[in-house]
């Protein structure tokens, strides 16, 4: 069915992946938007957040990435990515650098208020509705969907974008049957001032320090402030944890780095202001999309509890790939779901792939902590770097997602003109193993 005149949709989530939806979606002549967000006030929880040089791609696209001020993030003097040390000897064991990215796509670290102000500023804060947790969506028998808010209100609308995050009420809607649990690893994040850190002689750097079943992330966010944010193994059950910021002792954070150098051990004891996240993730969704009128996108649509440290890039990608799909299905007079149908085709295997490397990461720490006899601490960290903190997967971080969005495109004209209708070709066998290879082309 063609779209409507106006096609009425609604994003669900204000964090970084609701905001891209409604810049990208306003940029579309045909399509009527509202955001609906659970919280009383647009704000991020957490502490920093990394801007991967697709990621600026993405925010200059938006329009966004003009808002950031130098002063409003980090960057290393040598340009360098990332560092990874040795948590107890703190030798330097790998330093990866950025050859050929143009400076204004250097990886940065940035506070996530100063991402989500960014891009709020590209948004009409009128179209945005707060204080609506939405409860559940309910789907009449002609298709269209009606939306139930914790404080009586209701919309009926044709599309509706899961921009909720990694417990997505839009998920478990179209998903019922899919769940996230407790990985057994619990997150500790504290931002402090600059100045009152320098004192500890960190490195000026982005940096990790390794131990065989923990590390700890030091590095600047920019505004004066500094980032502090750990991992380490903790196995409770999932009643006994939640995914937001608890607040948590520096005993329950020091007890991760006990083997750890002293400078290790002295900059976990150093903030008494800690919060603790567990995290969670869920298994890879055979599709983000579903009846023709819901898509996921960000943290709702792959469920990986931050393990690529590129979150925000997923978020924009989806967002941009659902864009281009809509502007594509109206122009040719399809529908709704011939674009959905698109997204799926193109985000769909890039998760897939993104998944594979986790099995890879889950295979090298089980391998590890079964060993016999057990490994030394610096055997077992040599081990995670080399097989698990390595480059293979920086193909991420320089993904073209417009290239990819064109080239798909370019191959459902060539069906259509073949006489191949995409409503009538569910699986997108063809177009994903098309966009399988073009992954590797685009980088």
């Amino acid at each position: 069915m063609p779209f409507a005149t106006k096609l009425k949709v609604a994003i669900i989530g204000a964090g970084p992946a609701g905001l891209g939806a409604a810049i990208e979606l306003n940029k579309l002549e045909f399509v009527e938007w509202r955001v609906y967000e659970q919280a009383t006030a647009i704000r991020e929880i957490g502490a920093g957040i990394s801007i991967q040089p697709s990621t600026w791609r993405l925010l200059e696209i938006l329009g966004a990435a003009k808002n950031f001020h130098s002063r409003d993030i980090y960057r290393p003097i040598d340009n360098h990515a990332v560092q990874h040390r040795n948590g107890r000897t703190g030798e330097l064991l790998s330093s990866h650098g950025q050859v050929d990215t143009p400076l204004n796509q250097l990886h940065a670290r940035t506070l996530r208020s100063t991402l989500q102000q960014a891009l709020l500023k590209e948004v009409n804060p009128s179209k945005i509705s707060v204080a609506h947790r939405l409860l559940k969506v309910i789907r009449s028998p002609s298709g269209r969907l009606s939306l139930r808010f914790e404080n009586g209100h209701t919309d009926d609308v044709d599309l509706i974008v899961g921009a909720d995050g990694v417990r997505s009420v839009v998920r478990n809607f179209i998903f019922p049957e899919h769940k996230i649990s407790y990985t057994g690893r619990t997150s500790y994040r504290a931002v402090v001032n600059e100045e009152d850190i320098a004192h500890l002689n960190i490195p000026d750097a982005v940096t990790f320090w390794h131990g065989p079943n923990s590390w700890l992330y030091t590095c600047g966010l920019g505004s004066g402030k500094y980032e502090l944010t750990s991992m380490g193994r903790e196995p409770e059950k999932d009643a006994d944890k939640v995914s937001w910021g608890q607040d948590a002792t520096v005993e329950q954070h020091t007890q991760h780095f006990q083997d750890f150098s002293p400078i290790v051990r002295q900059v976990a004891e150093f903030s008494k202001d800690i919060k603790q996240y567990a995290m969670f993730a869920g298994p890879k969704l055979k599709e983000i999309t579903a009846l023709g009128s819901v898509v996921l996108v960000g943290d709702a649509s792959h469920p990986l509890s931050g393990a690529f440290g590129s979150g925000a890039g997923f978020a924009l990608e989806d967002v941009y790939t659902l864009g281009q799909s809509l502007k594509w299905a109206h122009e040719k007079g399809l529908s709704v779901k011939a674009a959905l149908n698109l997204v799926d085709r193109i985000r769909s295997p890039h998760y897939a792939r993104l998944y594979a490397i986790l099995d890879e990461y889950a295979a090298t720490d089980k391998s590890i902590r079964s060993h016999d006899p057990p490994l030394s601490f610096d055997d077992a960290v040599s081990i995670l770097i080399a097989q698990t903190w390595s480059r293979k997967g920086h193909w991420i971080y320089n993904y073209k997602i417009a290239d990819v969005c064109k080239d798909a495109i370019e191959v459902e004209n060539a069906r259509l003109s073949g006489n191949a209708l995409p409503d009538e070709v569910q699986d997108g066998n063809a177009a994903s193993q098309f966009i399988s290879v073009q992954e590797s082309a685009k980088l």
